[in-house]
């Protein structure tokens, strides 16, 4: 039977993984003794942890610390392909201590698929193991992507979310919001601050932002994701995503896949 920490199971790795998920399969609470990158070659992954929620675009990759208990799941048909490293092998320096969304150059990508393809004459453990160094030093090259949405504590703070969660398009100002769930303006605003440190328009522009790439991973028109999310033109919305990614919405979903 696996070990469990609080309830949650461990899972053991011991090299490169290859999986596919269905519309919103879901892999459940578990944490691995090394650290793990996780490539979602198609779809969108969520990825939850205590600190938040990270959603990983296509052809972008989520770093997991080890022991960090974490949750997957798939918003679209997701190839799900993953590289385990020991913690002493990314020690130094160090990869950041905390989940993250990091961008993918050709060469890590190149890596990812070559270990975690089936039917090619396997690697030797050297071999691996260099190939897994390359891809250590690509990933300390790399940016990070502004895809967290921190966990709120606060009971009207939740009460906020489940309201767009139902609507995110919901145009209300804090000042509106605190009418709902009876607290000041000033009082919500640092909580959000406080929580999520950053403002609430800041951390509704993320929450739609996530919203918008579940949408899109389900195919739905950039213009209908647009309105959907609280923009209120494409154009917007296409610049705002650019931003936050450094790509448009039809350039994630139109590039080469493994």
């Amino acid at each position: 039977m696996p070990e469990t920490r609080h309830g949650v199971r461990w899972h053991e790795l011991t090299g490169p993984t290859y999986a596919e998920l269905g519309h919103r399969e879901r892999i459940d609470w578990h944490y691995h003794d090394v650290q793990q990158l996780v490539y979602p070659g198609s779809g969108v992954l969520a990825i939850s942890a205590a600190a938040g929620t990270w959603v990983v675009p296509p052809q972008r990759a989520v770093w997991i610390p080890a022991g960090v208990p974490h949750a997957h799941q798939a918003h679209g048909p997701v190839q799900m392909r993953t590289l385990a490293f020991s913690p002493a092998a990314a020690a130094d320096p160090p990869l950041p201590p905390v989940p993250a969304v990091l961008e993918v150059s050709p060469l890590l990508r190149e890596i990812i698929v070559a270990l975690t393809s089936a039917g090619a004459a396997p690697y030797t453990a050297r071999q691996r193991t260099a190939m897994e160094q390359v891809a250590l030093d690509q990933l300390r090259r790399v940016g990070q992507l502004p895809v967290r949405l921190p966990a709120l504590a606060d009971d009207r703070l939740r009460a906020i979310a489940a309201v767009l969660r139902a609507d995110p398009a919901d145009e209300r100002t804090l000042a509106g919001f605190g009418l709902v769930v009876g607290a000041s303006e000033r009082t919500l605003s640092r909580l959000f601050r406080q929580e999520a440190g950053m403002s609430f328009p800041q951390w509704r522009t993320q929450f739609r932002l996530q919203h918008a790439l579940v949408l899109l991973a389900d195919r739905t028109p950039v213009t209908t994701t647009a309105l959907a999310c609280g923009w209120s033109n494409p154009s917007a919305f296409i610049e705002a995503f650019r931003r936050a990614f450094g790509a448009t919405p039809g350039k994630f979903y139109t590039e080469r896949r493994p």
